[in-house]
């Protein structure tokens, strides 16, 4: 039997726009966000993009000049202009950021702790 994208996607993504770094040894791009969820984001491809797959990316999602989402994430798939990451790690603070944003907009708190509860059995 084969598995739909449908069945794979259990976190809702976003549309959200915030000033976004990826980071990677010592390099630093600006890149726009295309939207996040739960599990990882969306990003447009920056045009000198030099990203190792194989290596750790950390990702950081300003909010306001105090609040940021800052996680560290791997390459999930890299096409049609767009970089895939799942987060691997995420600290207290910006997950309880992140939970807060999509509570805001999924408007349905059933529906993100269901969420919440994929993510946990993940």
């Amino acid at each position: 039997m084969s598995e739909q994208p449908s069945d794979r996607r259990r976190f809702r993504r976003i549309a959200f726009d915030a000033r976004t770094t990826i980071a990677q040894n010592g390099w630093n791009w600006p890149v726009q966000l295309v939207d996040l969820s739960l599990k990882g984001l969306l990003v447009q491809r920056p045009d000198d993009w030099q990203g190792n797959r194989a290596e750790a990316f950390y990702v950081d999602i300003r909010l306001d000049p105090q609040a940021h989402i800052k996680m560290q994430v791997k390459l999930a798939h890299d096409e049609h202009g767009q970089l895939g990451f799942e987060c691997e790690h995420i600290d207290l603070e910006s997950i309880s950021h992140l939970r807060r944003l999509i509570e805001l907009n999924l408007g349905d708190e059933e529906e993100l702790e269901r969420e919440l509860g994929a993510l946990l059995q993940v």
